[in-house]
């Protein structure tokens, strides 16, 4: 359990304007737990798995439009996904897609988009929200995000907390204390890594815990002055990126600097360190589409219980997962709680109920050296 320390001093409330508000979409990952489907060079983000018409990550514009035009969204990603993902997202030109050149964490990688924020817009309220999560009420995701930019204009590192529906043990958790900072807005207590069902049952008996979904909203002076208390040395390299960012010499700082840092990400870098933490409870059918079995509760159901995406010919088959990218018809007989992928070159058949697991198929090709199915 990780405390964020108390501190008494009320933040100084900001006095400009109300500001503009960016949206920043970290685009990592290969989702190894959608494998065969999902692949580091194709991974869930793009792929049109909850809408057939709208990937992952077009589905993430979408809902942001409601809090900041296209223009004032940014996308982080890796070499080999900033092609598709401009082929996907026409409304953002390719000067929003920002390239880093190896994985470090979503650290650098989000303190890399404020700092080009700033640079543009000093007073701009930003946001951070995952490429490959799934909301089902807009309505719900605009009103909390909304919250979470007033309190953010008072100084506040702000995130989203998610409402448990379950004791979840694959999440992690915020504490939110009875510190009421705005309607709707409290102080947090801590962050809590992913818990044994036990723990999780008595979080969400207590009504307190509230889901880590990496949705952060702040201010990009605020976040940038507390990144650099926190981590100062990865807050000067990202300077040094954005120093040389409209100079000949940008790839090769880039390239330097990024291979020097160590990996980071924004919730044990930041989140859980600082005093200034806030946190808004929000309920919008979120899920972070992480198995075969999460996707399969989203999607519709015959009468069951399958979640087919496929030519199936079903024989007292129940309760399972059934996706297919091929033309091959595909036979179930007697089986019960069970996920089978069939793509063109991997087929995956699995226990229903262990679909975390099948990440390590992902690291077992890894160590055969079998690179093209990964």
């Amino acid at each position: 359990m990780s405390h964020i320390p108390r501190e008494d001093r009320h933040p100084t409330p900001m006095t400009h304007d109300r500001p503009s508000f960016w949206s920043v979409i970290p685009a990592g990952g290969s989702g190894t737990r959608l494998w065969p489907l999902s692949r580091s060079s194709r991974p869930k983000f793009l792929l049109p798995l909850v809408d057939q018409q709208r990937s992952l990550i077009q589905q993430t514009v979408d809902r942001l439009r409601t809090v900041s035009p296209p223009e004032r969204m940014l996308v982080v990603c890796g070499p080999s996904h900033a092609a598709p993902i401009a082929r996907q997202l026409p409304e953002i030109s390719t000067d929003q897609i920002l390239v880093e050149p190896c994985p470090r964490g979503s650290g650098p990688a989000i303190a890399l988009a404020a700092a080009l924020i700033a640079r543009k817009d000093p007073a701009a309220i930003m946001g951070s929200f995952a490429a490959d999560h799934d909301v089902r009420d807009t309505e719900a995701f605009t009103s909390a995000v909304r919250i979470a930019m007033e309190i953010a204009e008072e100084g506040w590192l702000v995130t989203i907390g998610l409402r448990p529906t379950r004791p979840e043990t694959g999440y992690g958790y915020i504490e939110r204390t009875d510190h009421c900072l705005l309607t709707g807005a409290y102080r947090a207590a801590c962050f809590v890594e992913k818990p044994d069902l036990e723990r999780a049952k008595s979080y969400l008996a207590s009504g307190r815990f509230l889901w880590n979904a990496s949705m952060f909203i702040w201010s990009v002076s605020a976040f940038l002055a507390e990144f650099q208390r926190l981590l100062p040395d990865v807050h000067a390299g990202v300077m040094r990126v954005v120093d040389a960012w409209d100079t000949p010499r940008r790839e090769d700082v880039i390239g330097e600097v990024w291979s020097g840092f160590s990996e980071v990400t924004i919730d044990n870098g930041v989140m859980e360190r600082s005093p200034r933490v806030a946190v808004v409870p929000a309920e919008m059918g979120w899920s972070d589409v992480g198995d075969w079995h999460g996707l399969g509760t989203l999607l519709a159901q015959d009468e069951l219980g399958n979640s087919v995406r496929a030519d199936v010919i079903n024989t007292g088959c129940a309760n399972s997962v059934i996706w297919s990218e091929t033309a091959r018809v595909i036979s179930l007989v007697g089986l019960d709680n069970v996920i089978v992928v069939d793509t063109p070159d991997a087929l995956l058949v699995a226990d229903r109920s262990r679909a975390q697991e099948v990440r390590s198929t992902v690291a077992r090709l890894k160590q055969l050296n079998r690179a093209a199915w990964v």
